[in-house]
């Protein structure tokens, strides 16, 4: 099973070190990442590994969402299934 976490916001030094840290803390294994800095915007989509996820994934996806607020960021967490039929043409 995999979640995508996707990151918007305004730059700043360490988002993605955040971000992968909180991921590794509850063993969600990040498999790609695709960043980009638009001037001083930054966004970010990562697909993570969470077979082996230790919290529920409404639990990651709160903390993850709690995390972006204290950065000033908006941080989505989604099961890929759901982002798939979401983006399905």
């Amino acid at each position: 099973m995999k979640a995508v976490i996707s990151v918007i916001g305004k730059d700043a030094v360490g988002i993605l070190a955040k971000v992968s840290s909180m991921c590794a803390e509850y063993n969600a294994n990040v498999t790609d990442v695709s960043q980009s800095v638009l001037q001083d915007v930054f966004a970010m989509v990562m697909l993570v590994d969470i077979t082996k996820l230790s919290i529920p994934l409404a639990e990651l996806s709160d903390r993850m969402s709690a995390l972006g607020k204290s950065l000033g960021l908006s941080v989505y967490v989604m099961h890929e299934d759901i982002f798939n039929i979401m983006h399905k043409i």
